[in-house]
């Protein structure tokens, strides 16, 4: 045990690796992670209104809450503004259902040992499919794939666009998603087969400018698409399976 401390202290003060102990042994303080994701995983699309979302999505002492004619949105951050989330859940025009929900978690200084890049972020999101990617012929499924990709990314710029006036941090956390999106089309672009495995358990492999590093699935079915995104150290939680202490959504009647 001394020897694996005093490796462990050689790293973390080292050239190689440089951090502040403090960062592992002191408790993040709430909210914990699953109240962060729980407007995520409890919003029902086609289903949820905004009465049933504002409780799920809003924590007065955690986060601020902002909204407009079309979107609630909630964003806090912790641990001396190292980490920040955001939860948006966006409503249909016509029949103010939710169609549209996201969760992003930022971490400058996430608990793990030993990775690099250090910071890291994840974004997931579950949309509604409409307009062209329904209703459009394409070449083949990786043009259908690439099309369902960039609908999610424009989606994502549009509701951001609804709050982000009243608080600047949906901004940052847009332009950090946006980044992401744009690191795997480019990958997408150079080459079109590589879509094949958005789908599948592994994801895709992308770099990322700033995280070095990123992992990406798409999946889909009739009428919605789900986006999984993780960068930086958190795409060495790829298989971690969040901890939920609630019932899970139930969309099969959509």
């Amino acid at each position: 045990m001394l020897i694996l401390v005093c490796v462990f202290l050689g790293l973390a003060f080292s050239g190689c690796w440089i951090l502040d102990v403090k960062d592992f042994v002191t408790p993040e303080g709430p909210p914990k992670d699953e109240e962060i994701t729980k407007a995520y995983y409890l919003t029902e699309l086609r289903k949820s209104t905004a009465a049933d979302v504002l409780p799920l999505i809003y924590m007065p002492d955690y986060s601020l809450l902002s909204q407009s004619t079309k979107v609630l949105a909630a964003q806090g951050e912790k641990k001396k503004g190292y980490k920040l989330w955001f939860a948006i859940v966006s409503f249909d025009e016509n029949d103010l259902l939710a169609k549209r929900k996201y969760l992003m978690i930022a971490d400058e200084k996430p608990k793990v040992f030993l990775t690099q890049p250090w910071a890291g972020l994840r974004f997931d999101c579950r949309l509604v499919l409409e307009g062209e990617v329904l209703e459009e012929p394409y070449a083949d499924e990786n043009a259908h794939r690439i099309a369902m990709l960039k609908f999610a990314r424009q989606a994502a710029h549009d509701d951001i666009a609804e709050v982000k006036a009243d608080n600047k941090a949906f901004e940052v956390s847009g332009a950090m998603i946006n980044q992401s999106i744009e690191s795997v089309l480019t990958v997408l672009n150079e080459s079109p087969a590589l879509a094949a495995k958005l789908s599948d358990e592994k994801g895709l492999d992308f770099e990322h400018l700033s995280f070095d590093k990123g992992k990406i699935q798409m999946t889909n079915d009739e009428r919605t698409m789900t986006i999984k995104l993780r960068t930086g150290s958190f795409t060495g939680k790829w298989n971690k399976v969040d901890k939920i202490d609630y019932p899970t959504e139930l969309e099969e009647d959509m």
